[in-house]
């Protein structure tokens, strides 16, 4: 993939589809240029032979496809950099995956960033129910927002409406512009 937001949003993608109700992805820059991704859920989890298995480009737990890229594309962007994947995943309670990719940001293979804002105003438009949790850490500053937060000031008043989703964008926008 050209952006690390688009594996996120993949793999965020696959925590839905293993019944997630609380989605955590976490962004740690720290200031010698090393990249922390974070992406933890409370969804079903994998048994460790899926877990093994799960970085092969040609295993696959869908059945609308013979190939499952999501994770393998991640960890081929982390260790092009010299960085590393790591999946952890359970389904004894407290069941859930936490998948964990570090990147060098200064090597001349890593994989820019993206629209990370799209990407969190898609996940909670699709998922308007799920709790997202999105910190990103920088130097520079810090990002985060809490959709428990929001649902909790907010009421009844639904995640996915126009109005919300435009708040989170603008919201989001103005966080990142203060590092500017």
């Amino acid at each position: 993939m050209k952006e690390l937001s688009l594996n996120i949003l993949d793999i965020a993608q696959n925590s839905l589809a293993a019944g997630a109700s609380r989605v955590e992805i976490a962004l740690r820059e720290d200031a010698s240029g090393r990249l922390t991704l974070t992406i933890r859920d409370n969804g079903r989890g994998m048994d460790e032979e899926t877990v093994r298995r799960v970085t092969d480009p040609f295993y696959t737990t869908r059945t609308t496809r013979k190939v499952g890229l999501g994770l393998p594309l991640l960890k081929l962007a982390a260790e092009q950099t010299g960085g590393t994947m790591e999946i952890i995943s359970s389904q004894t309670p407290p069941a859930g995956t936490t998948v964990t990719a570090v990147f060098d940001t200064a090597h001349i293979d890593f994989t820019p960033l993206g629209d990370i804002v799209s990407t969190v105003c898609n996940l909670i438009q699709g998922s308007p129910s799920v709790d997202f949790l999105f910190t990103h850490e920088t130097p520079r500053g810090s990002v985060e927002l809490s959709t428990a937060e929001m649902r909790e000031m907010l009421g009844d008043v639904p995640l996915d409406s126009y109005e919300v989703l435009a708040w989170v964008r603008d919201y989001l926008n103005e966080q990142y512009a203060q590092w500017s």
